[in-house]
C-alpha cells in the first residue's frame, strides 16, 4: 500500500502514504509471545531497506527481551522499542486491532474523523483531510499542527498514540486544538463517524467554472482496491471532454498497484516508476502501451499529495505526459510491505526507495510543478481557486494547440 503505516495510521484518523506489494502471510504461526517478538526481528533482519538499520548492530536485538516478554502485550511493546531504532516512520507494528483498521481502509470503509496524520521535527501534523469526511468539513487543512487532543498536549507524540487518543466510537466527539500559519489557534470539536472511501468524484468545486470541453476528476485517494475502477469509469463518463484536469490535491497516497495501473491509462511506453531494494537493485516499471486516451492532461498537486500521488505525478510528469499545477508535494520516495504475523498482528516494513522515470528521489523534496500556484488563506477564505483557474486556463491552450496540430496532419 502507497500510505499506509502505524506511523501515519488510516484507520479512525486515516492514514495513508504507505506503497506494497500486498499482504504477506508468513506462516509458521506459534504459541509462545515471544516467538511474535522474534518473527519481527527476522522480517527487519531479512526485509528492512538499510541493510545497516539504522547504523547498529541488530543482533543486539534478537534476545534483548527474552527474559520478560510474558504476554502478548509485553510481546508488542518490546516490538515498538525494537523498531523505534530504525527511526523510520514507515515501519510500524500494528496489533490485531490496527491491523483490522488498516485492512479494513484497503477494503474501502473506516471509522473516524478522514484526517491522514504524521510527525515531522517533532510536530504532529495533519497530511491531508480526506474529501467529504467531518474533519473536512470541520476545516481542518493539510499542514495545520495539532497541539492538543481533547486536551491533553501532543508534546513528544508518536503517531500510533495520537492516533488511539483521535479514534474512538462513532458518533463520539474528539477535540483537536489547531495551530495553522497567519491564524490564531483553534479548538475544533469533530463528531466521529463512518468514512466511505470513494476514491474519485466528478464534482466540480463550489465557485469554480469548467469550460465544456474540459473533463474534471478528483482524485482523492489511491487507498481503496476500488480506486482503479472508480477512475476507468469517470473517463469513460468524460469520454466526450477534450481534455482533462486531475486533482490530486490533499490525496495522502494508497496502493502502489493503483498509481502504476493508473498512470498506465495515460503513458504510450515509457518508465512508471523505478524502485531500489536493500541490496542496490533497480527495478524499472514500465507503462504497456494501452493506454486509455492521449488527451491533454493536467495534474493539481500540493503539499497534502503524497506518496501514490507522486508516483502518479512524477510517471506523467517526466514523460511529458502532463503539466502539472500547484505547490510542492509532501515528499514520501519510500515503499513500503505489510507483512502478516501470527496471532492476527501485522507490521509495515520500508523495503524500498522509488525513483521517477527521470531517476530523481524525491523523498523529503517531493514533486515540483510546471506551474507554481500557490493559495492564500484569503483565497481559501474566499473559494477562489487560482489553481483550478489556471490549471483550466493552461488545459484549453493545450486542447487548442493539440487539435490544430492534429488538423495539419
Amino acid at each position: 500500500m502507497a500510505g499506509l503505516s502505524k506511523n501515519l495510521k488510516l484507520s479512525i484518523v486515516l492514514s495513508s502514504v504507505i506503497l506494497s506489494f500486498g499482504f504477506l502471510n508468513l506462516g509458521c504461526f506459534a504459541s509462545s509471545d515471544f516467538d511474535l517478538y522474534i518473527q519481527a526481528w527476522n522480517n527487519i533482519n531479512q526485509k528492512y531497506v538499510d541493510k545497516t538499520n539504522n547504523e547498529q548492530n541488530w543482533m543486539r536485538w534478537k534476545n534483548r527481551y527474552s527474559k520478560y516478554i510474558k504476554t502478548p502485550e509485553d510481546s508488542y511493546v518490546a516490538i515498538d522499542t525494537m523498531l523505534a531504532s530504525l527511526n523510520d516512520p514507515y515501519t510500524k507494528f500494528l496489533d490485531p486491532k490496527e491491523f483490522e483498521e488498516e485492512k479494513s481502509s484497503i477494503k474501502g470503509s473506516l471509522k473516524g474523523i478522514g484526517i491522514q496524520i504524521g510527525v515531522r521535527d517533532g510536530k504532529l501534523l495533519i497530511i491531508a483531510p480526506l474529501e467529504d469526511t467531518p474533519g473536512e468539513k470541520a476545516g481542518l487543512k493539510a499542514e495545520d499542527e495539532i497541539l492538543s487532543i481533547n486536551g491533553k498536549s501532543t508534546k513528544g507524540i508518536t503517531v500510533d498514540k495520537a492516533a488511539d487518543q483521535i479514534r474512538g466510537k462513532e458518533g463520539t466527539v474528539v477535540e483537536l486544538l489547531i495551530k495553522r500559519k497567519g491564524v490564531e489557534n483553534k479548538i475544533y470539536r469533530i463528531v466521529r463517524a463512518e468514512i466511505n472511501l470513494k476514491s474519485v468524484s466528478l464534482k466540480i468545486p463550489e465557485n469554480a467554472k469548467i469550460s465544456p470541453e474540459v473533463g474534471y476528476i478528483r482524485l482523492s485517494s489511491f487507498i481503496s482496491k476500488n480506486a482503479t475502477a472508480e477512475f476507468q469509469s469517470a473517463l469513460k463518463q468524460l469520454s466526450d471532454k477534450k481534455g482533462y484536469i486531475i486533482d490530486l490535491r490533499s490525496n495522502p497516497g494508497g496502493l502502489l498497484s493503483n498509481a502504476i495501473f493508473i498512470s498506465d491509462m495515460f503513458l504510450n511506453g515509457g518508465v512508471i516508476v523505478s524502485t531500489v531494494d536493500r541490496d542496490g537493485y533497480k527495478e524499472n516499471i514500465r507503462a504497456t502501451r494501452k493506454y486509455a486516451t492521449d488527451k491533454p492532461v493536467i495534474l493539481l498537486i500540493n503539499k497534502g499529495s503524497a506518496s501514490a500521488s507522486e508516483i502518479f505525478s512524477g510517471a506523467l510528469k517526466d514523460n511529458n505526459r502532463a503539466l502539472i499545477v500547484g505547490e510542492g508535494s509532501f515528499g514520501k520516495g519510500l515503499v513500503q510491505e505489510v507483512n502478516t504475523l501470527m496471532g492476527g498482528a501485522g507490521m509495515n516494513i520500508t523495503i524500498q526507495k522509488y525513483l521517477t522515470p527521470n531517476g530523481t528521489d524525491i523523498n523529503k523534496k517531493g514533486i515540483q510543478p510546471d506551474v507554481v500556484v500557490e493559495l492564500t488563506e484569503e483565497d481559501v477564505k474566499n473559494k477562489n481557486d487560482k489553481q483550478l483557474a489556471k490549471a483550466q486556463e493552461l488545459l484549453l491552450q493545450m486542447i487548442k494547440y493539440s487539435y490544430a496540430n492534429k488538423a495539419q496532419l
